[in-house]
Formats: C-alpha cells, structure tokens, sequence
C-alpha cells in the first residue's frame, strides 16, 4: 500500500507541477503583453494560480512556474527559426524581407529554464522522501 501511495503522490506531484508551469506561462506571457491581450491573460492566471493554491498538496509542483517562463521564448526562438540574418519570403505578389535573431540563445534560455525548474523539483521530491530524524546521525 505504500508503494501505491508513493506513485500516486509522484503523478500528483508532476500533475501540479504542470498545472504550476501554466501558470507561469500565463504570467510571463501577461507581462510581456500588457499593453495588449496582458490584461486578459492576467485574471486567468491569477485564477488558476487561486485555485492551485487552495489544493491540498499543490505547493510540491509549485517549482512548475520557473519551467513555465520557457514559453514565450520558446515562442521566440520558433518565430526565428530562419534566422539568424535577413530572411526574404516570396509570395504571388511580391518579396517580402525582414531581419531575424539568432533562435539558438533562445532556445538555450528556454531550456535553461525547463531544466532549473525540474532539477528544483526533482531536489524538493528527494528532500521530502528522506526520513525526518531527530538526531545527529553520522
């Protein structure tokens, strides 16, 4: 029976990690479009952040935030797939040409973050799943 409670709560754990990571996305992606659709991006992340809070549980996933930055420079480095340099596009009617970045620093970024929320996850898990002594046991 302990077996099953320890998969169950890992899935839990992943699950709001999840949830936490789009919740992250949805305020990075409020932040950097405020004067835009950042407005009605924010109550809903703010929402979803509401109700993962009053779930028995959810801080363990809360390390999903850092992992849900990634989003809009994943976004970013998708836009700049052509790049770096100028990209010329040609259509019935004409040529089109515009200036890209370099989409591997964006990348890179994105997954830097990716990497540092899981490793903060995986670090808390392991924390937690070790035996609360009372001791100084050498």
């Amino acid at each position: 029976m302990n077996a099953f409670r320890t998969a169950e709560t890992t899935r839990r754990g992943w699950g709001f990690f999840a949830a936490w990571a789009v919740v992250g996305a949805g305020f990075a992606l409020a932040l950097l479009t405020v004067l835009s659709i950042g407005l009605f991006v924010l109550p809903v992340a703010a929402g979803l952040a509401l109700l993962l809070v009053r779930l028995k549980g959810s801080e363990r996933g809360l390390p999903g935030i850092v992992s849900g930055l990634s989003a809009p420079l994943l976004y970013v480095a998708y836009l700049n797939r052509s790049g770096p340099g100028t990209v010329c596009t040609r259509s019935g009617t004409g040529e089109m040409c515009e200036e890209q970045w370099n989409p591997w620093l964006w990348l890179a970024a994105a997954l830097i973050a990716v990497v540092g929320g899981v490793v903060v996850m995986l670090a808390v898990r392991r924390r937690q799943e070790q035996p609360r002594g009372g001791g100084w046991d050498t």
